[in-house]
């Protein structure tokens, strides 16, 4: 067999945090996100098919991790107005990062967890669209 090597979907991606109680509180609360499970200081959720894994140590502050989240969602505008009246503090509004030569835009808010953790909404706009309602 000569078939080239493919690699799957992302499965699963790990985020430090330190205090797990907190944070699927977080997770599962204003972001949403369904809750798979919690075993110690382990806890999963579903993003879209990809589980999302928290991992931290009670009282051990963590530094932010270098890895950044980005959530796909597709009506960026409302989706920040909606995490904002759920107490979540972004660091601007949706922007426009990038214009692709067919006019798509992608488009990006960037927030935290309460670890400090970077994430993001990201979202692509079709030509001749503003993102929102």
């Amino acid at each position: 067999m000569d078939e080239p090597l493919r690699l799957g979907a992302l499965a699963q991606v790990s985020q430090p945090v330190s205090d797990i109680e907190r944070s699927v509180a977080w997770y599962g609360g204003p972001l949403g996100l369904p809750h798979l499970f919690t075993f110690g200081n382990l806890a999963f959720f579903d993003c879209g098919g990809t589980r999302l894994f928290l991992s931290g140590e009670p009282g051990s502050p963590r530094p932010p991790s270098a890895t950044i989240l980005y959530f796909r969602v597709a009506d960026i505008v409302a989706v920040h107005r909606e995490l904002g009246e759920r107490g979540v503090t972004f660091e601007g509004a949706p922007h426009r990062v990038h214009r692709h030569p067919d006019g798509t835009e992608e488009w990006m808010a960037v927030f935290h967890d309460p670890d400090g953790n970077l994430l993001a909404l990201m979202s692509q706009v079709a030509p001749g669209s503003e993102p929102g309602p």
